[in-house]
């Protein structure tokens, strides 16, 4: 298990060659470094080798500033590496954004609040007021931020703005009614979270569980991603199925679907959280 105080995680990405696991393992080991867990995949069509590695930093003999350098010059660019580095001692800070559907939200403060979630919470983000109330239940600030289509680019500076000064690493869109643009993405690239119902592209718009309903789907799901500037066709962090049947009408349908939400974007929020995602073209390695 990783140690919350004192362990580093280094993830990575490179093309695949021979000696990468026992040269990372090698340096981490040379320097008194403490092996936790190490994940690792080989992606044979695009030649892709990934990695992540963790270890108790308690007997290590780099200080903290020293690893990065140390790391890029001994392997970094010798092996074409891109990676990052990060210290579970640094709590991220999460902002989340919501419209009027309440139900992820309660499920993310309920898991956040229990400390299933190790992460800060010092803001909530909604174009409508209706889950105001829910944020003062649990002491976090609420601002309201209305907006149109005439309004979309001022009021997106406005949430910028307000991200910037609660320093916020990640964003969740727990049932965002709202298309972030690029610009807005383009400030925080890989750490944007949606929630959406798994019946794209088959059953858009404002009523997809009535559509499913009607054409007698056998399958509902979710699906958790990373935004991008492609509508709902990020990169997949999480996703799972219930089976329904005729005896399902459209309430238990929207019931069922608003159960499978919560789950997905908790798996995919705690992934995040857990440093154990890696976006590449478009797909992502979920590390153990």
């Amino acid at each position: 298990m990783e140690n919350n105080g004192n362990t580093a995680i280094l993830k990575i990405h490179c093309p695949d060659q021979s000696g990468i696991v026992a040269r990372v393992t090698d340096f981490i080991n040379l320097h008194h470094g403490n092996i936790i867990s190490v994940d690792q995949h080989v992606d044979h069509e695009e030649n892709l080798f990934s990695m992540r590695v963790s270890w108790d930093l308690s007997e290590f003999d780099l200080k903290r500033e020293e690893i990065a350098p140390m790391f890029e010059k001994f392997l970094g660019e010798p092996y074409q590496m891109k990676w990052t580095l990060n210290f579970t001692d640094e709590v991220p800070r999460m902002a989340i954004f919501v419209s009027k559907a309440s139900h992820c939200l309660y499920d993310l403060l309920a898991r956040y609040q229990g400390g299933e979630f190790r992460v800060e919470v010092p803001v909530i983000i909604g174009n409508h007021t209706t889950l105001e109330p829910v944020a003062k239940q649990f002491g976090i600030d609420f601002v309201h931020i209305p907006i149109t289509a005439e309004s979309k680019a001022e009021q997106e500076k406005k949430e910028l703005e307000i991200l910037k000064k609660y320093k916020i690493d990640f964003v969740v869109l727990a049932r965002y009614m709202q298309v972030v643009s690029q610009n807005f993405i383009n400030h925080y690239p890989e750490r944007i979270i949606n929630i959406h119902h798994s019946f794209l592209p088959a059953f858009a718009g404002a009523k997809p569980y009535h559509a499913a309903h009607k054409r007698g789907v056998k399958i509902i799901g979710a699906t958790s991603h990373y935004v991008t500037s492609d509508l709902d066709a990020g990169p997949i962090i999480e996703q799972d199925i219930n089976r329904i049947s005729h005896h399902d009408s459209i309430k238990t349908l929207i019931q069922k679907g608003k159960d499978i939400e919560k789950i997905v974007l908790a798996r995919a929020v705690k992934a995040h959280i857990e440093r154990k995602t890696l976006v590449y073209k478009n797909r992502t390695i979920i590390f153990n």
